[in-house]
């Protein structure tokens, strides 16, 4: 996994894994593999799936990278405190995953709870053999 600043200013975690590297087979598989460790965790509360490749697809002006073959996010949120007002700016949390020919790529911004943002680095990771 690597951080990358997207736009020079999102910190933004990126994992890119060949799909002979991995036993998911799909979006959807690996989207499950998240909501799964999104109920089992005791804070975080499942909020929604993103279809972006759809919505974008089915937009009269679009535009999608042709190596792109599918694009979700998965939404959820850790929201164990509400500190000051701007917090939210930062919430709810998505890991994003997309496939590609030959590869996966799953990314996320960096959470502001350091503990939490280790959690999703652990997901994340996790769907790597």
């Amino acid at each position: 996994m690597k951080q990358i600043s997207l736009m020079d200013k999102y910190p933004v975690n990126e994992l890119r894994v060949a799909k002979d590297k991995i036993t998911f087979t799909s979006v959807e598989t690996i989207i499950a593999y998240l909501k799964a460790k999104i109920d089992a965790h005791p804070v975080a509360t499942y909020i929604a799936c993103f279809n972006h490749y759809e919505h974008t697809q089915s937009l009269e002006e679009k535009k999608i990278n042709p190596e792109i073959l599918d694009a979700q996010n998965i939404i959820f949120c850790f929201g164990k405190e509400i500190p000051m007002p701007a917090i939210l700016a930062v919430r709810p949390r998505s890991i994003g995953v997309v496939e590609m020919n030959d590869h996966f790529v799953l990314t996320f911004m960096d959470a502001p709870n350091r503990e939490l943002h280790e959690v999703m680095v652990g997901w994340v990771q996790s769907v790597t053999n």
